[in-house]
């Protein structure tokens, strides 16, 4: 009679809770570095931002600065001739005086349609101004919103992901290993697959003829109970066939390959009329077995 096949000590339960633990880490900085990326990006574009809106403030006070003098310069002008053409209305006689007045009264026209323009140059460029200055603003506050919806999702990935390990559960599988955490719904299976420790096959099948491929093996649903939540089926794994019968929804069904020295573990979740759902975890190291 040949000896039985030695299998390699299984992870004590501080082992399996230590690996869980570093694949959280793991996936927290994973979640910091995409924080930090995000920000330092969202920095870069602030300070370019401020840049062009600093440029364009700049832009516009050094032409409000020239425009100014020129119509500063024009005014003065205005009121010399003005000043002129008063004096001489009030040194000339009949139509010459007539005359003057007339000039004085146009200037005058002149320089308070001039002074108004000036005015209204000054208020359109103390709204642009404004305008610029308010854009830059609201950039500021999108950006500080940007940073702390990141920070809140980061946040939010932790928190959610420290309560679904904590709910997470450790059972012993049908060949006595004690297995890893497995998932009995969709989201913990999410969070097993963001902690990285095995490779993990969903799968939904139904009762036919041929086997089904999930991974690198093949499973053929023989059967299902619904009233007791049980299912039977054939997984043919390095060309040997092997039945599982009348196992339970969230047992772990184990079996070992030869290219692994840990087992394959197949996971049911859901026992249909016909139909079974659940998943495939396989060991990340693919080793041959001595």
């Amino acid at each position: 009679m040949s000896p039985s096949p030695m299998y390699p000590a299984q992870p004590s339960g501080s082992g399996v809770k230590s690996a869980v633990v570093t694949g959280a880490l793991v996936a927290l900085v994973a979640a910091n570095i995409y924080l930090y990326v995000q920000v330092t990006g969202l920095k870069s574009d602030l300070a370019k931002f401020q840049e062009a809106t600093q440029t364009q403030i700049s832009s516009l006070r050094d032409t409000s600065v020239v425009t100014s003098e020129s119509n500063r310069r024009h005014l003065e002008t205005l009121k010399s001739e003005l000043a002129e053409a008063r004096h001489q209305a009030s040194m000339a006689a009949g139509q010459a005086k007539v005359e003057a007045v007339a000039r004085a009264e146009q200037l005058a026209k002149q320089l308070a349609a001039q002074q108004a323009a000036q005015q209204q140059k000054v208020s359109s460029e103390l709204t642009e101004v404004k305008q610029a200055t308010s854009s830059a603003n609201a950039k500021i506050a999108d950006v500080s919103g940007d940073v702390t919806n990141v920070k809140s999702q980061v946040a939010s990935t932790k928190s959610e992901l420290d309560k679904t390990i904590a709910d997470l559960k450790r059972v012993t599988g049908d060949l006595g290993v004690q297995s890893g955490y497995i998932a009995t719904n969709s989201r913990e299976l999410a969070a097993l697959k963001r902690l990285g420790e095995r490779n993990y096959f969903e799968f939904d099948l139904g009762k036919t003829k041929q086997p089904q491929r999930v991974g690198d093996i093949t499973i053929l649903l023989k059967k299902t109970d619904t009233k007791r939540n049980k299912y039977t089926i054939e997984v043919m794994a390095d060309d040997k066939l092997t039945e599982k019968k009348d196992k339970n929804i969230n047992e772990p069904v184990q079996f070992y390959v030869a290219k692994a020295k840990q087992p394959y573990e197949i996971v049911v979740n859901q026992v249909k009329k016909n139909e079974i759902v659940g998943y495939l975890a396989t060991p990340k190291d693919q080793v041959a077995r001595n």
